[in-house]
């Protein structure tokens, strides 16, 4: 959902979070019942908390696996990252994340004997999108890593909060080639969440390696030293499994992406904000971009991606080999925000040329936090043959400063149709 990701994700709304004590900045009048949300800065927030106590990503490292699909709980913050578009047998589209980050309160471990104690704290974000049905419902959740509730394993594999749950291997091993990382050792993957009236369960099975983000896995946001995290991804996984839609619940399949990252600070203060993409072309290409944005709206030096063949070769992009243009926009109607809606992306040096466009506008999270994570597809050429494909977006920093949410969901979810 996700970040090197640039899905970067979220880093700066898990920390303030924590910082405010989960709901600080949440509150609710008492003669009405209303939930009141404010917008924050991402270059506040992730350019400004403090580090002590905290390992930083600072130099490449020797990843080891499957350790390393596991929790870091000397860094502040981490997160495991799903995006994916699906199919029923009628071929009507949807989209999904599932994410579930851990953030740590502070750099020394809890105090006292109880089984509440804890310095660590899990939020999950869930989504789906009904193409066809033309409605899009997020969910959140929060909990501390005690008595069960919510946590992270490496072996087994197993990442949970509550029922959200991502875990494996279930059944026989599947890593494909071995490529950047052998023995990664956790497929295939179970996803399964449910809330309200939305359910997923998947099997997912890797068609491609594991690839390092930036620098041997060492992704740099921010012009600091330490503004960074690790960073790899699986950027092709075939999902099978069900779908439930209020009183139904039928069979789905199609492609997800993984991406992992974990870092204590990533934002300089002069960042407010990416815009994220995870395409998977028809050809067998995958693409990744992430474009940083500075106040004035440029973007970054720093902004970076990469390109996977269909054999899982992977190539590097650094912010100038890539063009991307906003093509259209939508306005949120929950406060203004202009988000970007439709783009023009290209890779002249590799013969790329896209168009990108959201299966539906409104893809918008209106949880703790807003910001626009959605399924699009894609058209255009690559290598002077016409392709097509589909994958995820994710747009943060356009929300700040607008009007605050004035939204009755419940804290521990939110959906709008």
């Amino acid at each position: 959902m996700t970040s090197g990701r640039a899905s970067l994700t979220v880093l700066f709304w898990v920390a303030l979070v924590l910082a405010l004590g989960y709901f600080g900045f949440r509150f609710a009048r008492p003669d009405s019942g209303e939930d009141i949300r404010t917008s924050l800065s991402v270059s506040d927030v992730m350019g400004g908390s403090s580090t002590e106590g905290f390992a930083r990503a600072l130099e490449p490292r020797v990843f080891e696996f499957p350790r390393d699909h596991g929790p870091h709980p000397s860094y502040r913050t981490e997160w495991w990252y799903i995006t994916g578009n699906l199919e029923n047998p009628q071929g009507d589209p949807y989209g999904f994340q599932f994410t579930i980050f851990r953030s740590a309160l502070d750099g020394s471990p809890p105090i006292g004997a109880s089984s509440w104690a804890t310095n660590q704290v899990f939020m999950g974000h869930f989504a789906v999108t009904d193409g066809s049905g033309r409605t899009f419902r997020g969910f959140e959740r929060f909990s501390r890593v005690a008595n069960g509730l919510a946590g992270a394993q490496a072996d087994p594999f197993r990442v949970w909060l509550e029922d959200w749950v991502l875990e494996g291997p279930v059944g026989p091993s599947t890593d494909p080639g071995q490529g950047a990382a052998p023995g990664t050792g956790i497929f295939p993957l179970l996803l399964s969440a449910a809330e309200e009236d939305r359910g997923l369960s998947l099997l997912l099975i890797p068609e491609k390696p594991l690839v390092l983000q930036g620098d041997a896995g060492l992704s740099q946001k921010g012009s600091e030293a330490g503004n960074a995290s690790y960073y790899y991804s699986f950027t092709r996984m075939r999902a099978e499994g069900t779908l439930t839609l209020g009183d139904q619940q039928f069979p789905v399949n199609g492609s997800a992406w993984l991406d992992r990252e974990w870092s204590t600070s990533a934002l300089s203060q002069d960042q407010v904000g990416w815009d994220w993409f995870a395409l998977q072309l028809s050809d067998g290409t995958d693409l990744m971009y992430y474009q940083l944005r500075l106040r004035d709206d440029s973007p970054d030096p720093l902004s970076k991606g990469i390109l996977v063949d269909r054999t899982g070769r992977s190539e590097l992009l650094a912010s100038g080999q890539v063009e991307l243009t906003v093509l259209d926009r939508w306005q949120s109607p929950l406060g203004g925000a202009p988000y970007p809606s439709r783009w023009h992306l290209a890779v002249p040096e590799e013969d790329i040329d896209l168009e990108v466009v959201p299966i539906l506008p409104d893809q918008e999270l209106d949880l703790t936090f807003r910001y626009w994570e959605g399924a699009v597809r894609v058209t255009g050429t690559a290598g002077g043959q016409d392709v097509d494909g589909r994958g995820y977006v994710e747009l943060t920093g356009y929300a700040d400063g607008t009007t605050p949410t004035r939204n009755p969901a419940i804290s521990r979810g939110g959906s709008r149709p």
